[in-house]
């Protein structure tokens, strides 16, 4: 599998919780998750988060401080968009080849050529909202 070629035991770890997990993982929950197999200090984790962001396997999500799983096989998206329920902190990866295009060309009537952008969109999702109503 290339996925096992490219990374070192710890990123695969970290990666394996990360796919598995429900929600997004700090990571200061990471470290907790996987401290019996060895990764017990923030930096082993930190660069095993870098790696996986570097390849397209994760995104984190700046606004909750926290990493997901790529939805989708193969992301290297320069821009990408998630859906955060902030009841109960369900995350759905937008993958629309034309947000991405809209966002190109706003970027560009602006002057600037992106390299990277993430939009996070919060509020309640279709559960949450129907258990509120």
């Amino acid at each position: 599998d290339v996925v096992n070629e490219l990374l070192t035991k710890h990123q695969l770890l970290v990666l394996e919780i990360l796919v598995a997990a429900s929600k997004p993982q700090t990571a200061y929950s990471l470290l907790d998750q996987l401290s019996e197999h060895g990764l017990k200090a923030p930096p082993q984790i930190y660069r095993a988060l870098e790696k996986l962001l570097a390849l397209g396997f994760i995104h984190k999500l700046e606004s909750i401080n926290s990493f997901v799983a790529c939805q989708h096989r193969d992301c290297m998206h320069q821009i990408s968009g998630f859906m955060i329920c902030d009841s109960c902190d369900q995350v759905s990866e937008i993958i629309d080849n034309n947000l991405e295009s809209q966002v190109k060309k706003m970027a560009k009537r602006a002057g600037l050529v992106p390299s990277k952008s993430t939009m996070e969109i919060h509020g309640l999702c279709r559960t949450c909202n129907n258990d509120s109503a």
